[in-house]
């Protein structure tokens, strides 16, 4: 089991409307609309995927990395280790 599966119909609607900003920026460079009103929906787009980024990261720390903290040993280590580079990742994007 993942640790989102609780909240994967929320993620999925959040994803698909995601998918629509994006499809609705290329349909506003299609029409050379303004930059600054396409930069503002390619900011608005970003901003809505890095709120999935951390609502996957927040269940993946309730439920993935606190069960395996449960368990402990190397595997532990392991999911700690992998959500602090997931955390990395997200901080450099």
């Amino acid at each position: 089991m993942v640790g989102y599966d609780d909240d994967k119909e929320q993620v999925l609607k959040r994803l698909r409307r995601i998918e629509g900003q994006v499809r609705g920026l290329h349909r506003m460079v299609e029409e050379d609309t303004y930059c600054i009103d396409v930069l503002t929906q390619v900011s608005a787009a970003t901003k809505a995927l890095q709120a999935v980024a951390l609502q996957l990261l927040d269940d993946h720390l309730a439920h993935c990395v606190v069960d395996a903290a449960r368990e402990g040993g190397e595997a532990a280590d392991a999911k700690v280790k992998e959500a602090s580079d997931a955390i990395a990742r997200l901080v450099r994007s």
